[in-house]
């Protein structure tokens, strides 16, 4: 489940970066950081902290995906499954949009624990601040790894030397302009990912996983397709490398970001244009669903979609919850969510035409 609220009405201002008429390969730093700062909302509210996902299905949709063209940039909302698509696309940029501020910072502690770890165990270590036991080795397999700091206990004297270490890799190393409540915000995460564990879920600390309910950060981490690879960001050394590096060039950007606002999407599409980029893929999660909830949202948001540079095999990917997804062999297994794709230039069409009205109206173009 995903974020959104409506911000008013703040003014689009022009993209930080005039000057490539290409994406880079790599950000600077201060590019990185007049991103963050010039596309972002103010921040808005939400009920939860969803610093885990709590999706189960998001792999079973790589394959497909893998389909649109190469050399988009990536969209997407919510915390770290993001990755996973990152790491499945490749794409030239990824900008991650979210109404808290908070999820930004959750983003940059994320970004700072992954270059600061030699390799998966290294940055389990450091995410749940638990030393890292022998049996952890690069050549485990994920289920190997969680398997192995299962039974070890989180250390609190290694939390506080790795907040630390945070802070000053983003301060000093990096030279972002962290204010004091940036700070506090960052050590009230990782504080969760300490108290909680591999065990922490979209609930937060102390609730268990399991298919009835959410699971927790081992199991979608531990998680497959459908025919039984994991393609996680986790699921072999190969893609956290292709992940970190993605981080140490400053190519996942988080952005404060409304859905039905009228500033920091339109801002991203700006930039794009100006830079000769297509989007080729938009995770959604299940903020449509909210969207059709609260008046026209859902329109605003459209209307922001349209702006943007669409190839014409662009998706968005969705998570239909519920048993919502008509289309989906998946609701046969009873799962909370199954994650569908839908062509992002078919639902414009059908808006135009009049076709969407409803939520289900979006559900029934996805498969």
């Amino acid at each position: 489940m995903t974020l959104f609220a409506f911000l008013g009405q703040p003014v689009v201002t022009s993209s930080p970066i005039q000057v490539a008429a290409e994406i880079p390969q790599e950000l600077s730093d201060e590019a990185f950081w007049s991103m963050v700062t010039e596309f972002s909302e103010v921040g808005g509210y939400f009920r939860s902290d969803n610093f885990v996902s709590n999706e189960m299905t998001f792999q079973y949709v790589l394959k497909e995906l893998a389909k649109t063209k190469p050399g988009g940039i990536y969209l997407g909302v919510g915390p770290d499954q993001n990755f996973t698509y990152i790491v499945g696309l490749k794409p030239r940029l990824a900008i991650i949009f979210d109404i808290r501020r908070q999820n930004v910072m959750l983003h940059l502690m994320y970004k700072a624990l992954i270059e600061m770890s030699a390799d998966r165990a290294d940055f389990i270590s450091k995410l749940f601040s638990r030393k890292r036991p022998d049996n952890a080795l690069a050549t485990s397999s994920a289920e190997e790894l969680f398997d192995a700091f299962s039974v070890v206990r989180s250390d609190r004297q290694l939390f506080s030397q790795n907040l630390q270490a945070i802070k000053k890799h983003l301060t000093e190393t990096h030279k972002f302009e962290l204010s004091y409540d940036d700070e506090t915000s960052i050590q009230y995460v990782y504080s969760s990912f300490y108290s909680g564990g591999p065990d922490l879920t979209y609930n937060g600390v102390g609730v268990g996983g399991g298919r009835s309910r959410m699971p927790t950060y081992a199991e979608i981490m531990t998680m497959t397709d459908e025919e039984g690879a994991n393609r996680s960001y986790m699921g072999s050394e190969e893609n956290f490398r292709i992940l970190r590096d993605f981080h140490k060039k400053n190519l996942i950007v988080p952005v404060v970001g409304d859905f039905a606002g009228s500033k920091a999407i339109r801002a991203v599409a700006s930039y794009l244009k100006q830079h000769d980029a297509f989007v080729s893929a938009f995770y959604l999660s299940n903020v449509e669903q909210y969207l059709f909830q609260q008046g026209d949202d859902w329109s605003r948001f459209y209307k922001n979609v349209e702006t943007l540079p669409i190839d014409d095999s662009a998706m968005f990917i969705r998570s239909v919850f519920n048993g919502q997804a008509t289309t989906t062999q998946f609701n046969a297994f009873g799962l909370r969510s199954v994650s569908v794709l839908s062509s992002i230039n078919e639902l414009l069409g059908a808006l135009k035409a009049g076709n969407v009205r409803y939520y289900s109206d979006v559900i029934s173009l996805s498969r």
